[in-house]
């Protein structure tokens, strides 16, 4: 959908009326992209719907509970659920090739999409950040010393405000735009060129690079000490943890490959019309990918952790209780990370007293 962030033209596909259409004939694009293109992204919207939206009803019943780990946890859904809602919109849009829903919500459908996109990967960095701290500098992290509410819900509002700042470009250059008698939700900028290169380049940048060399470095430093840990548990850990980085490297991957061939063809390498149909169908088969990555966000996240399962068991007790009654919880908060302190802890003890000696 980056494609729709820099042109939001479903037009490209479809009713092209320039020179290069003359040459470049994209009518498979355009039958294959009008059914495929809401079909997937109204299964994304569904399954990532139910699947974030449930995280958040466990974290706002038990907000008093709550730290750092759990409201980078909130704001990863809800930024999930705001990239989600902006998607039956540009279902619709590639349906009907047309924008039929005005300039208002041009921008604000844009905003919705882009304050997801970049809020969801700037609170899995966060999130990563935070593992990190606690267990690899675990008396001197900021989130060992400073974990009062106020200090954390500053975090994220700073977070959501590296989002805002990263998506105000795209935001404000949105415009419904009548073309041909066709009614487009595109960016339009006077340095459109220089713009569009610039799009592309933020978005291998913050979308791919800096988030997995963040995860890459965090989790090295993290599973030689786990596996330091005597806890039957620390397996499981690593193999999440090798997980966490797998997943995010081949759901964004092809993506971003993709994105960075459609810069090269926007300056002018690969141009020709063989290309152009190539990307434009390539795209379609990455971007649904990448997407339905914010599907499996709160099985990674959330529903794999002991504490977010038993509290979810918990609502399901109240909500279904003829069902679900017999089902036992472990009260235990995070045994795991726990275990990791405390091993953390002996060590450096023992270090420290071996010092002196």
């Amino acid at each position: 959908m980056y494609h729709n962030m820099t042109t939001k033209d479903y037009s490209a596909y479809y009713n092209l009326t320039n020179n290069d259409f003359l040459v470049c004939n994209n009518t498979k694009v355009m039958a294959f992209s009008r059914v495929f293109l809401p079909s997937l992204y109204s299964i994304v919207f569904i399954v990532g719907f139910i699947g974030n939206g449930l995280v958040l009803c466990v974290l706002v019943k038990y907000h008093k509970n709550l730290n750092i780990s759990d409201l980078c946890l909130f704001n990863l859904a809800l930024s999930d659920l705001l990239f989600l809602i902006s998607l039956p919109f540009w279902a619709h849009y590639a349906a009907n090739t047309e924008w039929t829903f005005g300039g208002f919500m041009c921008h604000a459908v844009t905003a919705l999409y882009m304050l997801g996109f970049y809020g969801s990967i700037f609170f899995m960095i966060l999130m990563t950040i935070e593992r990190y701290t606690v267990i690899v500098h675990t008396y001197t992290s900021l989130f060992s010393k400073h974990r009062s509410v106020r200090a954390s819900i500053a975090l994220a509002l700073f977070m959501w405000a590296l989002s805002l700042g990263a998506s105000l470009p795209t935001i404000i250059f949105s415009q419904e735009k009548n073309e041909s008698y066709v009614w487009t939700c595109k960016v339009e900028n006077s340095k459109e060129t220089v713009w569009m290169s610039f799009s592309y380049i933020e978005l291998n940048i913050l979308g791919l690079i800096i988030p997995l060399s963040v995860m890459v470095f965090c989790y090295s430093r993290i599973i030689p000490i786990l596996m330091t840990v005597k806890s039957q548990k620390k397996h499981k850990a690593v193999r999440l943890m090798l997980v966490l980085v797998t997943v995010f490297f081949l759901f964004w991957t092809p993506y971003n490959i993709v994105i960075f061939m459609k810069l090269m063809h926007h300056l002018g390498y690969m141009a020709s019309c063989q290309w152009d149909q190539n990307l434009h169908m390539a795209m379609q088969w990455v971007e649904t990918i990448a997407f339905s990555h914010c599907c499996l966000n709160p099985i990674i996240y959330a529903f794999v952790g002991q504490k977010f399962r038993n509290l979810f068991l918990k609502i399901l007790k109240e909500w279904f209780p003829v069902c679900f009654g017999q089902c036992t919880t472990n009260e235990s908060e995070f045994p795991e990370r726990r275990s990791i302190k405390y091993s953390r802890s002996s060590v450096i003890s023992t270090t420290k007293t071996k010092s002196k000696l």
